[in-house]
């Protein structure tokens, strides 16, 4: 399975994230998005096949958020990923898409609807353990 995660390394859910996906198997394709963030095309096909609104896939806790005046109701989801791509911290983290779909992974188990069952179980760096607990035909 192909797997790609929009990743910050300095953030927890990230690193755990992605610890996540390995640990399912899979070496996903790891893009630091603060470095080298998605085109316009692609961060709104990524949040639109997440389910997501373009206001939620917005980070506000950490950035300029406020400073930047986001929090104006009547700012467009163009203009919100023009501010985003601008200034990639505001990148909701870490987004990941598989062959089955395309997850916000906030919580890092998130990620799991879109990956294969889990060999055994998960510790995160905090240790709180994570079970998969679904069959193989749960993805299908």
């Amino acid at each position: 399975m192909k797997a790609t995660i929009y990743h910050n390394p300095a953030c927890g859910t990230s690193r755990n994230t992605l610890a996540l996906i390995r640990h399912a198997g899979i070496e996903p394709e790891v893009i630091e998005y603060l470095q080298q963030p998605p085109t316009k095309d692609r961060l709104t096909d990524l949040i639109h096949r997440a389910g997501l609104s373009v206001r939620e896939a917005i980070r506000q806790k950490g950035t300029p958020f406020l400073e930047l005046g986001l929090d104006n109701e009547a700012l467009t989801d163009d203009a919100l990923l023009d501010a985003m791509l601008a200034t990639p911290v505001l990148i909701n983290r870490p987004l990941v898409e598989t062959d089955l779909g395309v997850r916000l992974a906030r919580p890092s188990e998130a990620v799991l609807d879109i990956l294969p069952p889990l060999p055994s179980p998960f510790q995160k760096e905090d240790g709180e353990t994570v079970l998969d607990i679904r069959t193989p035909s749960a993805n299908s």
